[in-house]
């Protein structure tokens, strides 16, 4: 078929009737096939023009499936024509289906089924068997109304047995009303949608071709249909203009009446809202019988152009058809496209040095010679099993001649090529049939030699056959003009280095080349399958940038800079974070960007009385960025005291504390930082944070030996309270939000995920609790991916297909697709609540138990989680099995906390037995609760 045919790709095979083709070639108006009987092929995606069942055979088919679980066996036997087999098959599909969903889709019921599919997102299976004349426009009146009144893109896919809705971007599990339609809005918004649709675009190319508005330039040829299509599609876009254009006109008409039935879907819209059809709505693990073969038939695209990753990119290229191919090498290097292992293994495969080719025998060796051409003795046995050269030799199939000057074994058929192109000599007693003359000797050489081998340039079978390099030239540009070679820059980089030849154009045989593009192009699909959660897990830190050898303040401010608008505690953010991405962090390196001006900080939420959960923000980011007030703590506090406080920061400015002191200092403080927790008051240092949860660590560890007492919160010094120094203003004074529409910081928050996490996942999203989720933030993602400036695809497994990435980051993450040898790699000791921890934000903590809590850590080793410290290293939980391989380092590991002053000491009460010895031979010594490390 016309459509099927050109919509397919040279070396595909598909079926058609009973056989199996795989195409050649694909010419102006032809296409060569040749049979593949054997071979797995793909069935044509192209299914006619049928316009779909009508409503009234729907209604019948509705009626049967309502009926027939009171139709007797005999009586289905007879009027269905059903034999024992096909009775009991339908039996027991029907009973599937209801136990699945609990109904079957009938005249007087619709079935919506939704699931997660297997890149986990949400889709709507609408069941129904009123036929695809009704389900079409169904299908386009929901996507109208999902992307009008939600904002949201949807994908639809429909059929005879109903439609299927995907939605790539929610969270949860969508309402059933967002398929259903108000019967007076079916018209307005179909007719909205059509011209948008496929269905529309072909329909126009139909009629305007029957109108003779698309003439053929040769009326005696055939017009491949990309061609047709592009001519109608340049028509509609005029015609569209002038909507009295008649074939544009008709083109409405033919697909609200003749593909659709408008009348049959208002009537089943009123029928629901009248409830005399039933809307049954079940929510399943997958999909069942029924939606099966709908999920089945839709297929999601996600188009890769522009800044897509190296392997995406390069695969891109290599699907170009060999046309193409020629045409791309006048203007573009082919070197970073070809995979240097499939070039290797091609060479080795046509040069037969690949084991599996080298010759078993004597009538293997002479296939060899015959289809290589000329081989010194060495290299022969190098391509076989067994030294056959002697044996060849004795039964004259083979003969010695010299070629350029050194001798070497040729086929004996060969005789006369070699005679009559280099002039060599050749014994006598050859037969005569041997010795004929050869039509274009040098040329059927250098033929063979191109066929044998990759690209190579002009001098490599000038020096192999011992001729000038003029020659040759001319010989290969000759057969490149008959299109049997091509020439370009194919042979990548490093594999020119090794050979120790230079950078220059190359020739390669046409069959040679289409093979390695078909095995290039595998080996970088292989490359672009998405990548299991442990990479994303390796990833995250070296995007973080944690434990590089970077320094000064200038290192610090990009960090704040990735790390602006994700909520951290601010007993771990200095201590664990900060200083694990700063080389030499000390608090004066923020205390100089925040007296500065460039950085500042905002209270989102208390965590008790001596922690809280701190945003660090560039300044002029933060306004696009923070928080509105009350938003990540709840109600905005409304007592006396923090009314008199707001009042007289609005109206005076920044102050001091001992400019706004009340009555009693400590109800003052007490209030001036349930304000700062409400996201309401910050401070132009962030001393009194340190100070804050410098306290809080002290009063936890008085709690734990047993001496806790109420911190006296007024204690005063010279210079005040720690915890009040510095000047406190309004966040919303400082950083005033006024004029800031949603879109800016729906795309000041999505760029700041993407530059935090390199690839942005929806778990990521949520983990870090952002108000609306990834539905906030998708369509900008989705206009980001539209305009070039993010990646889309599917790159973590079990993620969701929504994942977005910035350009080099999906590279960067393949490239931890297996962990590094343990040996030299120093396990990592993270926060559990630092940014760069994949566990519990984006990944799925691998054992039961750990949670992101403030003072509780991971251990990684090789890259994956291997140990859980709980808040105090009271408690160890491992995260992986137990194998003698990881235990010492990562238990190692925790000397840390003592030697960078985190903990006095390490006690661990609760650990597994696998542990015990571990810990002692760590250093680990008995104590009254467990085991204790001193510093």
């Amino acid at each position: 078929d016309e459509e099927m045919v050109y919509e397919s790709r040279v070396g595909e095979t598909f079926v058609l009737g009973a056989s199996t083709w795989r195409i050649e070639e694909i010419t102006r108006d032809r296409v060569v096939v040749t049979p593949a009987p054997g071979e797995p092929g793909k069935m044509p995606f192209w299914h006619g023009d049928g316009v779909g069942r009508p409503a009234e055979l729907g209604r019948a088919i509705g009626a049967f499936l309502r009926e027939v679980d009171d139709w007797p066996d005999d009586r289905l036997a007879e009027e269905c024509s059903l034999d024992p087999l096909a009775l009991r098959n339908l039996r027991a599909y029907l009973a599937e289906e209801r136990s699945v969903t609990g109904a079957l889709p009938t005249d007087r019921q619709v079935v919506v089924e939704r699931f997660r599919d297997e890149l986990g997102d949400w889709r709507v299976c609408v069941l129904s068997p009123l036929g695809g004349r009704v389900h079409a426009p169904w299908a386009l009146a929901i996507e109208a109304k999902i992307r009008t009144r939600l904002g949201l893109e949807v994908q639809t896919m429909w059929s005879d047995e109903g439609l299927v809705v995907r939605l790539p971007e929610a969270d949860e599990s969508p309402p059933v009303e967002s398929v259903l339609l108000e019967p007076e809005e079916v018209e307005d918004l179909v007719v909205g949608e059509l011209a948008s649709s496929a269905l529309f675009a072909a329909r126009f190319r139909e009629n305007a071709a029957r109108a003779l508005l698309l003439p053929r330039r040769r009326p005696g040829s055939r017009t491949p249909l990309w061609q047709q299509r592009q001519r109608a599609a340049d028509l509609l876009a005029v015609a569209s203009r002038h909507g009295s254009f008649p074939i544009l006109l008709e083109t409405y008409r033919e697909c609200l009446r003749d593909v659709f039935d408008l009348p049959a879907l208002t009537e089943l819209m009123t029928a629901i809202r009248a409830r005399t059809v039933r809307v049954v709505s079940v929510d399943t693990a997958r999909p069942s019988p029924f939606a099966s073969s709908l999920a089945f038939a839709y297929v999601a695209n996600f188009l890769y152009e522009g800044d897509a990753p190296v392997a995406e990119r390069r695969a891109q290229a290599l699907t170009l058809d060999r046309e193409m191919l020629a045409e791309l090498l006048g203007a573009e290097e082919l070197r970073e496209l070809i995979h240097p292992a499939a070039l290797d293994a091609l060479e080795a495969d046509l040069q037969a040095l690949d084991e599996r080719r080298w010759a078993r025998h004597a009538d293997e060796a002479h296939d060899h010679l015959r289809r290589l051409g000329d081989l010194t003795r060495a290299e022969l046995a190098a391509r076989s099993e067994a030294d056959f050269a002697d044996v060849l030799l004795a039964d004259r199939r083979a003969v010695e001649v010299r070629v350029a000057g050194e001798p070497r074994l040729i086929a004996a058929e060969d005789a006369g090529r070699y005679r009559d192109g280099l002039g060599t000599d050749v014994p006598p007693g050859l037969p005569d049939a041997f010795l004929e003359p050869v039509e274009d000797p040098l040329g059927s050489l250098l033929g063979r030699w191109a066929r044998t081998h990759g690209p190579f340039t002009s001098d490599e079978p000038a020096a192999r056959f011992g001729l000038p390099a003029g020659a040759v030239e001319g010989l290969l540009a000759r057969r490149a003009d008959a299109g049997l070679l091509l020439r370009g820059e194919f042979r990548p980089v490093a594999s020119v280095a090794e050979r120790g030849g230079s950078l220059e154009r190359e020739w390669c045989d046409s069959e040679v080349l289409r093979s390695l593009r078909q095995r290039s192009l595998a080996a970088l699909r292989s490359e672009v399958e998405p990548v299991d959660a442990g990479a994303l897990v390796r990833f995250l830190p070296e995007w973080h940038g944690v434990t590089v050898d970077a320094k000064g303040v200038d290192r610090l401010f990009e960090v704040v800079a990735q790390l602006q608008g994700v909520a951290v505690p601010a007993s771990v953010l200095e201590r664990d974070v900060l200083a694990t991405r700063v080389a030499d962090y000390s608090p004066r390196l923020l205390d100089e960007l925040t007296a500065a001006g460039e950085v500042v900080w905002v209270g989102v939420g208390p965590l008790g009385t001596d922690d809280g959960k701190v945003m660090l923000f560039l300044r002029d980011r933060a306004p696009l960025l923070r928080p509105l007030a009350g938003a990540a703590s709840g109600e905005r506090p409304a007592g006396p005291e923090h009314e008199r406080l707001r009042e007289i920061l609005s109206r005076r400015g920044a102050c001091f504390f001992a400019e706004l002191r009340g009555g009693d200092d400590n109800e003052s403080l007490e209030a001036l930082w349930d304000l700062v927790w409400a996201g309401e008051v910050t401070n132009d240092s962030f001393a009194p944070v340190r100070a804050l949860a410098g306290r809080g660590r002290g009063h936890h560890r008085r709690a734990a030996s047993g001496r806790s007492r109420r911190p006296n919160v007024g204690s005063l010094t010279a210079l005040g309270p720690p915890r009040a120094r510095g000047r406190w203003s309004l966040v919303e004074a400082d950083l005033p939000t006024e004029g800031v529409s949603p879109t800016a910081r729906a795309h000041a928050l999505a760029a700041a995920l993407l530059d935090r996490h390199g690839v942005l996942t929806r778990e990521a999203v949520r983990g870090e609790g952002h108000p609306g989720g990834f539905a906030a933030v998708y369509p900008v993602l989705r206009a980001m991916e539209e305009s070039g400036r993010v990646r889309r695809g599917y790159f973590v497994a079990g993620m969701g297909g929504a994942q977005f990435a910035l350009p080099g980051a999906v590279d960067r993450l393949r490239s931890r697709r297996e962990p590094k040898p343990a040996s030299p790699e120093r396990p990592l000791l993270l926060a559990a609540t630092d940014p760069a921890n994949a566990y519990g934000l984006a990944v799925p903590w691998p054992a039961p138990g750990p949670r992101r809590v403030a003072g509780a850590y991971v251990v990684l080793h090789g890259g994956e989680g291997a140990l859980y410290v709980e808040r105090g290293a009271r408690a160890l939980v491992a995260l992986r099995p137990y194998d003698g391989t990881w235990e010492h380092d990562a238990v190692g590991a925790l000397e840390e906390l003592v030697a960078s002053g985190r903990l006095r000491r390490v006690a661990v009460e609760r650990f597994d037995d696998e542990l015990g010895p571990v810990l002692r031979d760590a250093g680990f010594v008995p104590s009254p609760r467990g085991l204790v490390r001193y510093g």
